[in-house]
């Protein structure tokens, strides 16, 4: 990681736990913390893409750490919070996500889906909040689909707009902990690969010409999202559109 100044005012003086840190949107998240001068803990599945990200985040940082949990299983949350210990937030950007027809429904790859993105996050937010210093948050990841839906996309859809529901009802029930969910559009993250395959970049590239900002959006567009989400007080219950305008075309 490149050396930056940090400004005293800018840092979040909490440690934040980043589900999903390894790669595309989780790592920018990880990456705009450290760059303020936080503490960060990184979740994943993978021991390599974790030691990848840490390699590109900046190895060797006593200000980072890496831990890889299955966040489906109620057994390895529970482990996960028990190793990582006090921490003031919680950001999950995990999604395992399926595109197909209603009519030839895989339903193993729909429970993926839900497990990945709406189970995670019940059971983090279960077993968060006993680890969770006051003043601290949670900040889930919904995505554009829940308010443009596609063909192909129902379950996608479904889950982010169940999971914008959830960040609403979790900010009364776990309140004082703040409770948002961030929404992004397009970003140019690896999943792209699995989503569009030898596409990916024909896609994006179209989606770039529809939306009002001219371009798709970079992990760090969503990371300032979930930063500012992090370090308002004043704001939770609230669903932050960080989508280049994508629900005004």
């Amino acid at each position: 990681m490149t050396a930056t100044a940090v400004d005293p005012k800018a840092v979040i003086p909490k440690k934040v736990v980043v589900v999903g840190g390894s790669s595309g949107i989780g790592r920018g998240v990880a990456r705009a913390v450290l760059q303020r001068g936080g503490r960060v803990a990184i979740v994943g599945r993978s021991r390599q893409k974790l030691d990848a990200a840490v390699a590109d985040l900046g190895a060797g940082s006593d200000r980072l750490e890496a831990h890889v949990a299955d966040v489906t299983l109620e057994a390895e949350v529970e482990r996960l919070f028990d190793a990582v210990g006090s921490f003031g937030h919680l950001v999950t950007t995990v999604a395992d996500v399926t595109y197909q027809p209603v009519r030839e429904l895989d339903v193993t790859a729909v429970r993926r889906t839900l497990d990945s993105k709406l189970l995670s996050s019940l059971l983090l937010a279960k077993h968060a909040v006993r680890r969770m210093e006051a003043g601290g948050s949670l900040t889930l990841t919904s995505g554009i689909a829940a308010h443009r839906p596609a063909a192909r996309g129902a379950v996608v859809a479904a889950v982010n707009g169940a999971l914008e529901a959830l960040a609403r009802a979790l900010a009364l029930e776990l309140a004082p902990l703040r409770v948002n969910a961030v929404s992004p559009g397009w970003v140019d993250t690896p999943i792209w690969e699995r989503v569009a395959g030898a596409a990916k970049q024909e896609r994006l590239a179209a989606m770039a010409q529809r939306l009002p900002v001219g371009r798709v959006g970079q992990p760090d567009d969503i990371a300032q999202a979930v930063c500012f989400l992090m370090e308002n007080g004043f704001t939770t219950g609230s669903v932050l559109h960080v989508d280049g305008g994508h629900r005004l075309v």
